[in-house]
């Protein structure tokens, strides 16, 4: 049964909250879809309708196995497309989320086959994000966060929790990047901000709201 577009992004906004929250709310779907309430109730019972999700107020909505299988085809379809993006088409990192949005819901069975083998089977997003595989098995990474880590700890940048554009622009200007070298030289009680170098450049003060975002593997 094909999906349409606001379908799909709501599939794939239910299965992003659902790894973060304990309970997919119909406020936590309104607010990352920048939507009113009635809206949200309107797509969530056709949803549920054709068996996508279930829902009630007490648990939220949940993924049926199949509306599962809809959200991780257009999450991989859309990180393909970012590696596309950067890798063949030398985009920046912060300028392929809103084109892969608009990419990720071409519907033809065999692109993004041919596209992941073009590309070489890629594991991971530009932003170190786990590409799912054709059966919908997410690659495991290891990841802690910056906030984590104490003096004198040190690690690789993975990934980053926040793709917006602002902020990839602000780790632009700090020439952090995905495998770059973060060591924390000090951390301050008052406000959680963190002195930290980076790739072994002159050390710089960051604030904890960019220290929760970024993700870490750990030596």
């Amino acid at each position: 049964m094909k999906k349409t577009y606001s379908e799909e992004n709501y599939l794939k906004t239910i299965y992003h909250i659902s790894k973060s929250e304990n309970k997919v709310s119909l406020k936590a779907i309104a607010d990352a879809l920048e939507n009113n309430p009635a809206s949200v109730i309107d797509m969530l019972r056709k949803l549920k309708e054709k068996e996508l999700i279930t829902y009630d107020k007490t648990q939220g909505a949940i993924l049926t196995v199949a509306g599962e299988t809809v959200a991780l085809d257009i999450i991989r379809k859309h990180r393909l497309w970012e590696v596309f993006l950067v890798e063949k088409l030398n985009y920046d990192w912060h300028e392929v989320h809103h084109i892969a949005e608009q990419l990720e819901h071409i519907h033809d069975e065999q692109l993004a086959k041919k596209l992941d083998d073009f590309l070489g089977n890629p594991a991971f997003d530009p932003h170190g994000d786990p590409i799912p595989a054709s059966n919908g098995k997410m690659p495991v990474y290891a990841n802690k966060r910056l906030s984590e880590l104490e003096i004198n700890q040190a690690g690789k940048v993975g990934s980053v929790r926040d793709t917006s554009t602002p902020f990839l622009k602000y780790l632009k200007q700090l020439n952090l990047g995905l495998g770059s070298k973060i060591e924390v030289v000090d951390k301050l009680d008052f406000d959680q901000s963190m002195v930290i170098v980076i790739d072994g450049s002159a050390p710089k003060t960051v604030s904890s709201k960019m220290t929760d975002n970024i993700l870490l593997i750990i030596d």
